[in-house]
C-alpha cells in the first residue's frame, strides 16, 4: 500500500513528500524499515518529510535513510515535563540528584538557559511550579534540536556523517 501510494502521489507535482502513520507505537526497527522501503520510491531531489518523529536518536536515522524535515512535538513536551536532552543524554532536572549541582545543563551548550542559569536553579523553578521553568527548558531543548541538525548537515558536507552519528546516537539514548 505504501509503494502504491508513492506511485499515485508520483502523478502530481509536489513540491516534497511526506510519510506519516509512522511513530505511532510500532517498534523502532519497524519504523526504519518502512521508512527504507518507502524512500526508495520518493524521489531525492525532493524534500523528504517524516511525520512526528523526534526522538534525537530517531532523526539521525532517519537522515541517514533520505529523510530531510521532521516534525515533533518533543522538544518543548519533555521541557514541560523538566526532561532536558544534552550532548551526553537526558537530564530529568525533577531528579533529587539535580539539587546541589550548579553546573551547566549542557557543558557544550551556549543557549540562553545554559549560559544563565544552572541545573540546580531550574529544578527549583519545576519544584515550585514556577512556569519560567517550562520557558527555559524549551529555549534550550529547541536550541539543542537546531544545533543537533546544524552538526548533521555539516556531518554530510564533509562526509563523516555516519560516523558520528553512530557515536551520537548512542550518547542522547543515556540517561543522566
Amino acid at each position: 500500500m505504501r509503494e502504491r501510494s508513492v506511485r499515485d502521489l508520483l502523478k502530481i507535482e509536489f513540491d516534497g513528500y511526506a510519510i506519516g502513520g509512522l511513530a505511532v507505537g510500532e517498534p523502532t526497527e519497524q519504523m526504519y524499515e518502512v521508512t527504507n522501503f518507502t524512500t526508495d520510491f520518493m524521489p531525492e531531489d525532493k524534500p523528504r518529510y517524516l511525520m512526528g518523529v523526534g526522538r534525537p536518536e530517531n532523526i539521525l536515522e532517519s537522515i541517514e535513510r533520505g529523510i530531510d524535515i521532521f516534525d515533533c512535538v518533543m522538544p518543548t513536551r519533555n521541557a514541560r515535563h523538566a526532561v532536558l536532552f544534552t550532548g551526553n543524554g537526558v537530564l530529568t532536572l525533577t531528579n533529587a540528584q539535580f539539587k546541589d549541582d550548579f553546573s551547566k545543563i549542557d557543558e557544550c551548550c551556549e543557549c540562553f538557559t545554559c549560559r544563565n542559569f544552572s541545573r540546580a536553579y531550574l529544578r527549583h523553578l519545576f519544584n515550585a511550579g514556577e512556569l519560567l521553568a517550562l520557558e527555559l527548558a524549551s529555549i534550550h531543548n529547541l536550541h539543542f534540536y537546531i544545533s543537533l541538525l546544524k552538526e548533521a548537515r555539516n556531518r554530510i558536507i564533509n562526509g563523516s556523517f555516519k560516523e558520528w552519528k553512530n557515536k551520537t546516537v548512542n550518547l542522547t539514548n543515556n540517561r543522566i
